[in-house]
């Protein structure tokens, strides 16, 4: 036994680049700043209740014109039903969740949504103002009957 736990501490020595390594600083992407701090850089500001950012392409999901800070979406609870919602959407002046958010995967249409766009936020991002990263040639294609 005492054979075995002095091989295995030699060989974590040895792989860990020994005593003098596990003492090593290592640089960080997010600079000098440990992991438990927030970083100060202010790469995004979230536009709060503006106009809706126009699509790009057909069948784009629309992007969130409002915070979604604090949303909580959870298998019981989904907090964009309370405004989205085709029994809330008049009241709150939202819009309405799509009618296909409504079909099962057999084109059937059920009363509560369907359980496969509940997350809401697997297609639909809030919209920020980012300057982007790289430069961005896409041109949206041309709709039919135009050129």
């Amino acid at each position: 036994m005492r054979l075995i736990s002095a091989l295995a501490l030699a060989s974590a020595l040895m792989l860990g680049g020994g005593v003098a390594g596990a003492q090593e600083k290592v640089l960080s992407e997010r600079g000098d700043i440990s992991i438990e701090q927030q970083s100060k850089v202010d790469m995004f500001r979230p536009e709060k209740d503006k106009e809706a950012i126009p699509r790009n392409y057909d069948k784009q999901p629309p992007l969130i014109p409002h915070s979604v800070k604090g949303y909580n979406i959870n298998q019981n609870f989904n907090k964009c039903m309370d405004c989205h919602s085709a029994d809330r959407f008049k009241e709150t002046g939202a819009t309405k969740v799509g009618d296909t958010h409504y079909l099962d995967r057999d084109g059937k249409k059920h009363a509560n949504i369907s359980p496969r766009r509940y997350f809401c936020m697997q297609c639909h991002v809030p919209q920020f103002d980012a300057k982007p990263l790289v430069e961005n040639t896409y041109k949206p294609a041309a709709k039919r009957g135009q050129q």
